[in-house]
């Protein structure tokens, strides 16, 4: 049986492998430029927001935000990633801003359930049982006109990467997961799925893009054009927000407004 990933056991690796990388390095340009997108329809020149990172990990984008002037609610499954992510917050000079939390999403109103202006919810859902359920608990976190940040496993990016590895059978079988590759998500989602469980709870989706479009997919070929990973930067920067790039990124990220109370 399926169970919520906790990652306790290899947070050390976790943090060398996804984000001390090029692939790290791209995740985040991309999602921060989005983000900074989606900050233009707050007043923030009045007041800062308050914004929930659930499940959070090492939290880059929360002390991004943090930068910015925000105050940040932190949780994690993780009770290690959550340390990983106070040693990064400690070191910026950001601790004022941050209250770390100890908590899985779905038990998160146990400890806090204050109404929140802009929620991270990042590669968190491919890890869970049940993606939709917590999904929802998070978009039920955000006031009236707060956003929800959202990026996810994406199906259809798995599929690729198996078959440019050669790994057909894998494939056609269902790609069931493999234990063995513990920094492998347990599943990838459909992103029509996820976009519908969004609309489903009245939120509006602002933008969605591609993350990692080609940099998974460029072989080791002997004879191989040349560039460098500034080049591959440049070309995730240029299509990642255009179909079809956009429906075969490793992960996508979405961003959704939640409707405004009628005054």
């Amino acid at each position: 049986m399926k169970q919520d990933r906790n990652f306790d056991d290899i947070a050390h690796k976790f943090a060398k492998n996804i984000y001390g990388s090029d692939k790290g390095d791209i995740r985040q340009t991309i999602v921060w430029q989005d983000l900074k997108q989606a900050l233009l329809m707050f007043d923030t020149q009045s007041s800062a927001l308050t914004i929930l990172d659930a499940g959070g990990g090492l939290g880059q984008m929360s002390q991004k935000l943090a930068q910015c002037g925000h105050q940040i609610v932190f949780c994690d499954l993780s009770r290690e990633m959550l340390e990983l992510a106070k040693q990064g917050v400690e070191q910026q000079g950001l601790s004022d801003q941050f209250c770390f939390i100890h908590s899985s999403i779905q038990h998160l109103d146990q400890k806090f359930n204050e109404p929140v202006d802009l929620a991270l919810f990042h590669a968190v859902m491919e890890w869970l049982d049940d993606p939709q359920a917590v999904l929802k608990c998070v978009l039920n976190k955000l006031k009236p006109g707060g956003i929800a940040s959202v990026m996810f496993y994406n199906h259809h990016g798995l599929v690729l990467k198996n078959v440019t590895c050669g790994n057909i059978p894998h494939v056609l079988q269902g790609m069931p997961h493999r234990k063995r590759f513990k920094l492998q998500p347990q599943q990838g989602l459909l992103p029509d799925d996820v976009y519908q469980w969004i609309e489903r709870e009245g939120f509006q989706i602002c933008g969605k893009s591609g993350i990692r479009c080609f940099n998974d997919y460029i072989g080791n070929q002997q004879y191989m054009g040349d560039y460098d990973a500034d080049d591959v930067m440049a070309l995730e920067q240029q299509l990642c927000r255009t179909e079809p790039y956009l429906s075969l990124g490793r992960y996508i990220h979405v961003w959704a407004q939640k409707p405004h109370t009628n005054i």
